[in-house]
């Protein structure tokens, strides 16, 4: 490690004590005034940074520098924190992420024994836990909610572990779950974990197809599922999904003996349930007649934990494998230091558990640390755009972790849908999934937190297991938009075209050197398309796939992902950012940007705008957008073609479905692939219908 550390931000080491300015910013102090400006710096307040877990840049610098000078002092020591039935060997840990010199290999406390079903649940009850809180649930209508205890969901956890064990479910088999938000889903989490099956969760909005293709990879021993869900006014029969995905996967020789299914009596009846005898068991009718307590399967630190599919551009998903040790010792600690946690806090993470995030930051993270988490399975804007506030202000919620996608879409109401709520339990805001433009970040800060809480805005991804690169709420003063500075034992590095490291202020690739606990270990089955995809591309690095930029004062900005870059007359131009320059339109509520074919400069910009509520379609307003672009950031980055949409193509965790853009931008309508997954598939129909308005 070179001694010009984070040299970047060596020259701001003194600034949140006040001594120096940072040119061309303007300090803007926590509770104390709006932040506005497009180069506000934003200070977290003395009260908030005297009681935070890591205080100031100083103790950062000093932390990052050792975890990534002695990873493995670093990491053993935060290690020995958990359980272990045994101890890893003298190798913390050991890689290789250079395909030059053979199979790429990361290993973390290997040897090492240990559950994390245990460290989650039983060793918050040893350590007299067990009567606070572990999950308030809180269901799709106003009113219909539960809460366990950490003991009550450890038995109910091990209710399910037995029942599994009793079907023939052992160590390494795997069991597929198609949940919706109901508490259900992480007990089945933490079952499979406590006997060392490997769950894979597909997120319950995935088609029958999409589902089918996952059974036939992983072929589970089991299904979880449950009859049916409300989402908003909305019944999905998840059961005839299931139903119709099993059908096809014996089609392709993968049969499944058991589908366990819960009834959810709120959105459907069991007389009204599909059913198939022989193969289909009501989980109510088995699950509480077994014993309350399930020996934990103790497994290697290097054992799998899970399998999360993830698209791939190629459209075979790819199945992401993590192990356990070091996921569990990444989560709990990124988890501890990006929130700030305290005993006190109660966290609410908005995402389903069928995405990274929810495995990470619903289920594992936080209950390492011995959190109380709120787990929500219906719409956030459901019956109207007060119900997440509505929420926060019942359970006295301290933390809140979105997407900026729901951020925006809050945007566009009225904010008295959040004024009319008192919100004062708010300590920290959080944003994952994608960059969160300046303008959704100060709506965030300045109405939702009352401009004096800070917001994680965390870059990471299914394949890192949890967060790599996010601001610590209490140690740096933060600029909108901007994902801050990396987390202990990462190191980020921007590389250019031919895989060379760029100093200083610049853009290009983000990659990352040497490995961290948390990091995938394989695409299942498939080591080979694992190397090519994440470590070919620039040998000896990983590579995320996103672009990015690094300030001169070393503050990281993502640019989104490096196939969301458009390449205009040989000016690279994220699309993250003519998106963020679109939204500063006070008319323009969201806009989605994707890459057309254009005979001339090689690739064109197409934009998907949507208005505010009521504003009407004009050709002066698209000359305004695209003037705002222009002046934004050029004129090399103007929109060819501003496309009217009252809605965009989401799923049901809010990401905007860009394969299906590209397709209407150019006109490859029988193209469209699989819908079913949207939140709301008329949306494409409108889209189309308005491609040449």
């Amino acid at each position: 490690m070179s001694s010009n550390y984070l040299r970047h931000v060596e020259s701001m080491s003194q600034l949140p004590s006040g001594a120096g300015k940072i040119s061309q910013l303007n300090a803007v102090v926590l509770g104390e005034s709006l932040a506005s400006e497009e180069n506000d710096l934003i200070f977290p307040s003395k009260e908030f940074s005297g009681q935070a877990l890591v205080s100031s840049p100083q103790q950062y610098m000093e932390m990052h520098k050792r975890s990534v000078e002695d990873p493995a002092g670093f990491w053993s020591d935060i290690a020995s924190e958990f359980y272990w039935k045994q101890k890893w060997g003298d190798q913390v840990f050991s890689e290789n992420l250079d395909v030059r010199k053979g199979p790429i290999r990361i290993e973390w406390f290997k040897g090492g024994i240990t559950n994390i079903c245990y460290n989650c649940l039983d060793k918050n009850v040893e350590a007299g836990l067990g009567d606070k809180i572990a999950m308030y649930w809180e269901g799709n209508e106003i009113g219909v909610d539960a809460s366990l205890t950490y003991s009550e969901l450890l038995q109910r956890v091990c209710q399910l572990s037995n029942y599994l064990k009793d079907i023939g479910v052992k160590k390494g088999d795997a069991v597929v779950i198609y949940l919706p938000m109901l508490m259900e889903l992480p007990i089945a989490m933490l079952a499979c974990a406590r006997i060392g099956a490997v769950h894979s969760v597909v997120f319950a909005g995935f088609s029958a197809d999409s589902l089918a293709q996952r059974i036939v990879d992983c072929k589970p021993k089991v299904i979880l599922t449950c009859n049916a869900v409300k989402r908003g006014p909305k019944t999905i029969n998840l059961k005839a999904i299931v139903d119709a995905a099993l059908d096809q996967s014996s089609k392709d020789g993968v049969s499944v003996d058991v589908c366990l299914t819960y009834e959810n009596s709120s959105a459907t009846t069991r007389e009204n349930t599909k059913w198939q005898n022989g193969r289909d068991v009501w989980w109510q009718d088995v699950i509480p007649k077994y014993p309350t307590s399930c020996e934990v399967e103790w497994v290697d630190a290097e054992d799998p934990l899970f399998l999360l599919y993830t698209s791939g551009s190629t459209g075979k998903p790819k199945g992401v494998l993590h192990t356990t040790g070091g996921y569990m010792i990444y989560t709990a600690t990124t988890f501890k230091y990006a929130f700030d946690y305290k005993p006190t806090d109660v966290y609410w993470c908005t995402a389903d558990c069928g995405w990274i995030t929810g495995h990470s930051y619903v289920t594992y993270g936080p209950m390492l640390n011995g959190a109380t988490v709120v787990v929500f399975e219906g719409a956030p804007n459901y019956p109207d755009s007060g119900r997440c506030w509505d929420i926060v202000d019942k359970h006295k919620i301290s933390i809140f972790y979105t997407a900026p996608t729901l951020v925006r879409s809050l945007m566009r109401d009225d904010d008295k849908f959040v004024t009319r709520y008192s919100r004062k339990s708010l300590r920290v805001l959080g944003s994952v999934g994608e960059p969160i433009n300046p303008s959704a970040w100060r709506w965030f800060f300045n109405v939702v937190g009352d401009s004096r809480c800070p917001i994680s805005d965390t870059w990471w991804q299914t394949e890192t297991g949890g967060f790599m690169i996010t601001p610590l709420p209490g140690a740096w003063p933060q600029k909108p938009g901007s994902a801050t500075f990396p987390f202990f034992g990462v190191q980020p590095v921007i590389v250019d075209e031919k895989g060379n490291e760029i100093e200083g202020e610049c853009g290009g690739y983000l990659c990352v050197k040497g490995s961290w606990p948390g990091a995938f270990r394989t695409l299942f089955g498939d080591h080979e398309r694992y190397e090519t995809t994440y470590f070919k591309p620039f040998a000896g690095y990983y590579f995320s796939g996103d672009g990015c930029s690094r300030d001169k004062d070393g503050y990281y900005w993502l640019t989104g992902r490096v196939d969301d870059v458009i390449n205009v007359s040989g000016h690279r131009i994220g699309t993250a950012e003519v998106e963020s320059a679109l939204v500063l339109h006070p008319q323009c509520a969201e806009a989605a940007v994707v890459g057309i074919d254009h005979e001339v400069k090689g690739q064109g910009i197409y934009a998907f705008v949507t208005l505010l509520e009521g504003v009407p379609y004009s050709e002066e307003l698209r000359k305004s957008l695209v003037l705002m672009v222009r002046n934004q950031i050029g004129a090399f980055a103007a929109p060819d073609r501003i496309h009217w949409a009252p809605g965009l193509p989401k799923t049901r965790s809010g990401k905007i479905m860009r394969r299906i853009l590209r397709k209407i931008a150019s006109r490859q309508l029988e193209e469209l692939g699989d819908i079913s997954t949207l939140a709301d598939p008329s949306v494409v129909d409108q889209l189309i219908a308005l491609a040449d308005v």
